[in-house]
């Protein structure tokens, strides 16, 4: 699977954010990530769509790359959300905070799409 790359668009309502994490979980369960980076990827997908209350639809795309699936998500009002990631880790719980705690990278586009970047962690298999 890697360099290959799923896209999944949904509404930004909520509820749908679990259809986001049945794609990822699919994603690990092929490629035997451990439970904890699956759970840091959702964390940090989940703070994202939170902290972007648009309406309309939102677009997750996530690739396997060296060691590492990536995700891209948007596109949302960049203004907004670039103002959310500036802001000090010690003005309480923020998406910086959460981002810099469960993720090793991300990073905001001008045209408004985060890119989250995570470590695989691989399980061993059951022998």
């Amino acid at each position: 699977m890697t360099g290959d790359e799923i896209t999944l668009t949904i509404p930004r309502d909520a509820s749908f954010q679990e259809v986001a994490h049945l794609v990822l979980g699919g994603v690990a369960a092929r490629l035997n990530i451990s439970f904890e980076s699956l759970d840091d990827l959702e964390t940090a997908l989940d703070a994202a769509l939170e902290h972007g209350a648009e309406t309309g639809d939102v677009t997750v795309k996530l690739r396997i790359a060296e060691g590492a699936i990536v995700a891209h998500v948007g596109p949302f009002a960049s203004e907004s959300l670039r103002a959310e990631l500036e802001r000090s880790p010690d003005e309480g719980m923020s998406l910086r905070r959460v981002l810099d705690t469960v993720v090793d990278s991300y990073r905001l586009d001008r045209d408004g799409w985060l890119e989250l970047t995570k470590s695989i962690e691989r399980q061993e298999a059951a022998t």
